[in-house]
């Protein structure tokens, strides 16, 4: 009975704390919303805060041997990697684990669809996000005719039973879809033409897709009406200012995982001895030049 009550007691400090920094970094947010580009500064100022509260969830999920998984979708350009880099940026790899799978390999297009996906789902103190996920069969596979029609459809039918098996499993599923304009995705996509940095990210198959955007629009519809269960409802974040997307984003995610502050004792470094029990040797080092 007292440990049913200690639990219900954390649970509910958890709740509050995500409840008290959403409604802090949704105010402050909110404060420079005026329809231009949030700055610098206020970007940077509230993506610090957030990813304190995200090295508090990482712990959190460890200690309490938590299971996340975290699906992003949208069409190229929407600022998936941009988000997930910023979810990522200060928190351990061992914990927070990205999965952007390439296309499949002739063996992998011969197993049941899902098959490839299920090594990468969260074991417990895990946090997974899949940088596009099983859900290719419902996008990409089905408008640019790497399935059939039919092979689609079966998806849509069989893939809300295969993620209530994950939320039932103990899998805390999130499903994003960033929602960006035709303007915004063009401007983004031209960007990337002549940029050495991005050229990397405007594939062949982007080019192609490129042109085919009334039925992204029509299969993403499809995708929702069948796949947006009350286990595993999708969420749509506008993408049009990247930076907004991010911190909307996060803050979201922290206030749908329940957590708490893990207790930690203070470090204080030790005394140590340098040069006297070991004298380094005079080596001849191969150091780089300094070019900067």
């Amino acid at each position: 009975m007292k440990k049913d009550k200690k639990k219900k007691k954390e649970k509910t400090q958890a709740e509050e704390s995500s409840k008290g920094l959403n409604k802090v970094s949704t105010e402050e947010v909110s404060a420079d919303e005026s329809g231009k580009k949030l700055k610098n500064k206020s970007y940077e100022k509230e993506l610090g805060k957030l990813h304190v509260e995200l090295v508090k969830l990482q712990e959190w999920v460890k200690l309490k041997g938590l299971k996340v998984c975290i699906v992003f979708e949208g069409r190229d350009g929407a600022g998936k990697g941009g988000t997930i880099k910023a979810i990522t940026e200060r928190v351990s790899p061992r914990t927070f684990r990205v999965v952007a799978l390439p296309a499949p390999t002739e063996r992998e297009k011969s197993q049941m669809y899902a098959q490839r996906y299920l090594p990468h789902l969260p074991a417990a103190g895990e946090i997974v996000i899949f940088d596009r996920s099983w859900y290719n069969r419902a996008g990409v596979e089905r408008v640019m005719g790497f399935c059939t029609e039919d092979q689609a459809k079966r998806f849509l039918n069989v893939v809300p039973l295969f993620e209530k098996l994950m939320v039932e499993s103990g899998i805390i599923l999130l499903k994003y879809w960033l929602e960006v304009s035709p303007e915004e995705q063009t401007r983004r996509l031209e960007g990337r033409i002549d940029d050495g940095r991005k050229i990397w990210k405007l594939s062949p198959m982007d080019v192609q897709s490129y042109t085919h955007w009334d039925d992204y629009t029509k299969a993403r519809d499809e995708m929702f009406a069948a796949t947006d269960t009350s286990w595993a409802p999708w969420f749509v974040a506008t993408s049009e200012d990247k930076k907004r997307v991010r911190l909307n984003i996060i803050t979201h995610l922290l206030s749908k995982v329940p957590y708490k502050e893990t207790p930690r004792e203070k470090v204080k470094l030790p005394k140590r001895q340098t040069g006297r029990k070991y004298k380094s040797q005079d080596y001849p080092f191969k150091f780089i030049p300094e070019a900067f």
